[in-house]
């Protein structure tokens, strides 16, 4: 089963996503937060496997928030709803770990999928904002070091750039005619060179370091 807390500060919110997460048989709500500082105290006694956690809530945001229940040993997987898809802070949510980012006007199916994405650890965005948001990230003024690409061979730069115009990895696979778990292979060591979390992190590196430039979508 995958633990799922839902973070919102609208109840009506949390009793909608509760339906629709009750329907499913592979996933259980194991708690509820109406603020940023419930939901770290919740995350902390239910260890979840994801969070589905509002951007703006009371006493502590969600940015605030995620980057607190990201920082613990083994975290969960943080996924932002939001209602607006160019909102400044989902960009500050991601930079503060969150592994996934959806619209919460997002078909009950997307949500599912996102969620089961999410716990498997892969990364997710809403398919209408995913370029913008990550070329608009990309521009803002980077806050604090990132690591070096230069550390990277030339072939793990290629798939590092593939991954971040958004490519899977069958479609890195078939554009550089290597098979598919060669792409996965060099994906895990640039994570593991770049000391990265998943592939957002991936994505917004390769545009910080400019390997890849806003609007290089090919």
């Amino acid at each position: 089963m995958i633990r799922v807390v839902l973070a919102d500060d609208q109840p009506l919110v949390r009793t909608g996503l509760r339906m629709i997460l009750s329907d499913q048989d592979d996933m259980e709500v194991v708690g509820e937060a109406a603020t940023g500082v419930e939901a770290v105290q919740v995350c902390a006694n239910a260890r979840p496997d994801v969070v589905l956690m509002d951007v703006r809530m009371p006493e502590l945001d969600g940015i605030e928030a995620t980057r607190a229940v990201t920082a613990v040993d083994d975290p969960p997987r943080v996924l932002v709803l939001t209602t607006f898809d160019l909102d400044d802070v989902v960009y500050e949510a991601l930079r503060a770990g969150a592994s996934a980012f959806l619209l919460k006007d997002a078909p009950e199916e997307r949500l599912t999928t996102a969620i089961r994405v999410v716990a498997e650890g892969g990364s997710l965005f809403a398919p209408s904002v995913t370029r913008r948001l990550i070329e608009e990230f990309s521009r803002r003024p980077v806050t604090g070091p990132t690591p070096d690409v230069r550390g990277l061979t030339e072939r793990e730069r290629e798939v590092l750039a593939q991954v971040a115009k958004g490519l899977s990895n069958a479609e890195i696979a078939s554009a550089l005619f290597v098979s598919e778990n060669t792409v996965k292979t060099h994906v895990a060591r640039v994570l593991m060179k770049l000391g990265l979390r998943d592939r957002v992190q991936a994505v917004v590196l390769a545009y910080e370091t400019g390997l890849v430039r806003p609007g290089a979508w090919g």
